[in-house]
């Protein structure tokens, strides 16, 4: 009795191939499984009408994230990063090797670089910057020697 265990991250997507790429060609995730969804349970759940959702199951390092892309109603948001003190989750993390190879493969694939929080400290060996997802969610990258 009781929670189980985790089971996943949802994100909204205003465009799932772009996503998709960004995520599984970018980031290395990959897709487990699709889920077209409609209907009154749907709408109810969601708290919203008449949707027609789309969701993709990504998997890395265990961690399950679900992108979903509704085809009704659409998406909204502007794409800007939301502020760090924000209420709500507010970014993903992920360690990698090579910083800027990183960056410039995301980059490649839909990713924005926020140049302005990039930080070099060689006192505890690491580097980490903020980069964008298409659709403007924060995805931090740390470069550490530990």
């Amino acid at each position: 009795m009781g929670v189980e265990r985790f089971s996943h991250l949802g994100l909204c997507v205003s465009d799932l191939a772009r996503s998709l790429r960004f995520y599984c060609e970018g980031l290395g995730f990959r897709e487990t499984s699709r889920l077209a969804v409609s209907g009154k349970a749907t709408d109810t759940l969601l708290e919203l009408e008449a949707v027609r959702l789309e969701a993709v199951y990504l998997l890395r390092d265990g961690l399950c994230l679900e992108l979903l892309h509704y085809a009704a109603p659409p998406a909204f948001g502007d794409g800007a990063p939301r502020a760090m003190n924000a209420q709500g989750l507010t970014h993903l993390s992920l360690r990698v090797e090579a910083l800027d190879e990183v960056v410039s493969q995301l980059a490649s694939v839909g990713g924005r670089a926020l140049a302005h929080t990039r930080i070099d400290n060689p006192a505890l060996g690491a580097r980490a910057i903020f980069v964008l997802d298409p659709d403007g969610t924060r995805i931090e990258l740390v470069e550490s020697s530990d």
